[in-house]
């Protein structure tokens, strides 16, 4: 049996993995009025309890991205995704500040594999003209998780009567995603059984843009990857932009919750807007990537341009959220920092498998997502402190992070290409 256009099932079902880990990780802020009041739990609880999760995912970014090059795609995100819906479940049974933390911190570490092995799946599967597209797609499925796990969870929380429900149900999910995967994904385009000769050589003759064996095949190991400024500019660049993604999965509830008193069904009827926003700028970043190569771009012009484009409307967007007269207004200028963060981080999530083929993707990929989560963990203990009167300072820091952004790819890599090996 032959599939036509497999590559676009497997992103497909990466990216519905995607949505689910979004919505289990977003269940927490959402429920959080309900769990507080009934716990006695305090905002030093839930940012505690929220850090020992970015912990855990910073650590589990790095773990996961060796766990992937070694056992490979297909068993990494079963592993993956097997233990982080048992650990939502087990949010089910917490009682206080201790248990929420374990459960956390299981959740984070592994969840974390999500974003090693979407970049891995990406490396593997697509040429280079359409690996920002295919980026895209995959974060839309955390914006389409924003969307979606709002009302959802406020609905099943009214429907089921309890938040200890909720989290059961919808750890449920995960298990369910399994089998279509188990299915489709049997290894990757070089010997699948369904994939089409086209297809195939499609994707294997455009996978790199400097075509010489010693170039297209160089995966160097740790040290050497962590030698190189380029490898760091893809790691800063990470650890600039990702707390201002977690500013809003983290924290939005609670602002909606302090600055204009909602419930959880409020939450549920605001919090979706700004992950509309991302969606569209993970297609739009994606599809302006892809646009501008075929035009004819090169590479390094094609990232830089638009990695600059989406710091530029986050910047402007933050400074905007800042004096948001309205949660209306609010939640339509977040949409609209989403947007252009997604449109720059699809591109920064490619650079990895821009510059490195093979093993080292997945590596660099969870190097970057150690150094962004670490990033997030700072911002969250920050964020108790300067909010105690209003949010302005926290999205002033968001804009000076976006600026930092770009800055780390436009003076770490000189030139987006694939790189040689090096010499002593």
């Amino acid at each position: 049996m032959k599939v036509k256009g497999l590559r676009w099932i497997i992103v497909a079902l990466v990216g519905v993995a995607t949505v689910i880990n979004y919505i289990d990780r977003g269940a927490l802020g959402l429920l959080w009025p309900e769990i507080s009041d009934e716990l006695g739990m305090t905002k030093l609880d839930y940012a505690i309890i929220l850090n020992v999760f970015t912990f855990a995912y910073a650590f589990g970014q790095t773990l996961f991205g060796k766990i992937f090059d070694w056992i490979g795609t297909r068993l990494g995100f079963v592993l993956s995704i097997v233990v982080w819906s048992a650990a939502t479940m087990l949010h089910a049974v917490a009682s206080g500040i201790a248990s929420f933390s374990v459960y956390r911190g299981l959740l984070g570490a592994a969840e974390a594999g999500n974003w090693p092995g979407a970049t891995k799946a990406n490396a593997e599967w697509f040429p280079i003209t359409e690996r920002a597209l295919a980026q895209g797609i995959f974060n839309s499925g955390a914006a389409i998780g924003g969307i979606v796990s709002a009302p959802a969870v406020a609905y099943l929380f009214v429907f089921l009567g309890s938040w200890q429900a909720t989290f059961i149900t919808i750890g449920a999910l995960g298990f369910l995603w399994l089998v279509p995967w188990l299915i489709i994904y049997k290894t990757g385009p070089d010997a699948h059984p369904w994939i089409s000769p086209e297809e195939r050589n499609y994707i294997l003759t455009g996978q790199r843009d400097i075509i010489t064996k010693e170039v297209a095949t160089y995966a160097p190991l740790t040290r050497e990857i962590l030698s190189r400024k380029e490898s760091w500019g893809v790691i800063m660049a990470s650890f600039f932009i990702d707390p201002i993604w977690w500013l809003f999965v983290g924290w939005l509830p609670l602002y909606l919750s302090e600055t204009y008193g909602f419930g959880v069904a409020e939450i549920g009827l605001y919090a979706w807007v700004p992950y509309v926003g991302a969606m569209f700028g993970a297609w739009f970043g994606g599809l302006l990537a892809q646009n501008r190569i075929k035009a004819g771009w090169s590479v390094d012009r094609t990232r830089k341009t638009v990695i600059a484009l989406g710091g530029a409307i986050m910047l402007g967007s933050l400074l905007l959220t800042m004096n948001a007269a309205t949660p209306l207004v609010a939640v339509l200028l977040m949409a609209a920092i989403l947007f252009g963060f997604q449109t720059a981080i699809g591109n920064i999530q490619t650079l990895p498998s821009d510059f490195y083929s093979g093993k080292s993707v997945a590596s660099l990929a969870g190097f970057s997502g150690t150094a962004a989560k670490l990033a997030v963990v700072g911002m969250n203990f920050l964020i108790p402190v300067i909010t105690i009167d209003s949010y302005a300072p926290a999205f002033a820091v968001g804009a000076a992070l976006a600026i930092l952004t770009v800055l780390s790819v436009l003076l770490l890599c000189p030139r987006i290409r694939s790189l040689e090996p090096l010499h002593a």
